[in-house]
């Protein structure tokens, strides 16, 4: 707690004078380029490794970075929260992007892996139930970077799945069909602090670099 108030007492002697009028902006409006979904994990930190600016993203955070997906209906089958989101995103930001971003040494995944029905915290169990089924062919799913321990590879089945998710609701549907939308699925290595981007043609997560920059940007 120290360290976030004296956080916020540099930022207002030392940051906010060169940040004043992009902030004067942003109370007129936002519009930001993409929906970010990570996980709500405090080592995520999205401002650092993309170096963004107040603006650029609409940003939702939870364990495990899921998205509960849609019933016939358009309706989230569980939290509300997410698909409001997704709503607000599409429908009154505009967004062109949704970037699902999940990471290594997740605890999470690590829950799921290890069994989520021996969890003693009821809504954390509960939320989980989001992400197992990924459990189920994670190590015969080719798209998983190979001598990952096991959550590892998991997290990034994960990030496909909510992937997959997104794509149940109507909203997103509709987006994706008419060219407004396109769908993200990155990975975040901690260790390496490393962003890994899942490349369709190849059909896996591969490292961020100069040519993946020229693909998304294309």
């Amino acid at each position: 707690m120290k360290k976030l108030v004296q956080g916020i007492l540099d930022f207002r002697t030392k940051v906010l004078p060169n940040y004043r009028e992009t902030f004067a902006k942003l109370a007129l409006g936002q519009s930001p380029d993409a929906l970010f979904i990570s996980c709500s994990d405090s080592r995520v930190a999205v401002n650092v490794f993309a170096s963004t600016d107040p603006g650029d993203l609409f940003v939702v955070r939870n364990v495990g970075n899921m998205v509960p997906p849609s019933d016939a209906s358009g309706r989230s089958v569980a939290d509300e929260s997410e698909a409001a989101a997704i709503e607000f995103a599409l429908n009154q930001l505009k967004v062109a992007h949704i970037i699902i971003c999940g990471h290594s040494e997740c605890g999470a995944m690590q829950a799921i892996a290890g069994d989520r029905n021996k969890i003693q915290l009821p809504h954390l169990k509960q939320w989980l139930r989001h992400g197992e089924k990924a459990l189920e062919n994670c190590q015969k799913d080719p798209r998983v970077t190979p001598g990952l321990a096991l959550h590892n590879q998991l997290s990034q089945l994960n990030v496909l799945m909510q992937l997959e998710h997104l794509k149940t609701y109507p909203l997103v549907q509709e987006a994706l069909a008419s060219g407004r939308l396109k769908l993200h699925g990155w990975w975040f290595e901690l260790k390496q602090a490393d962003v890994h981007v899942f490349d369709p043609q190849q059909s896996q997560f591969v490292l961020f670099d100069e040519a993946q920059a020229r693909r998304l940007m294309s």
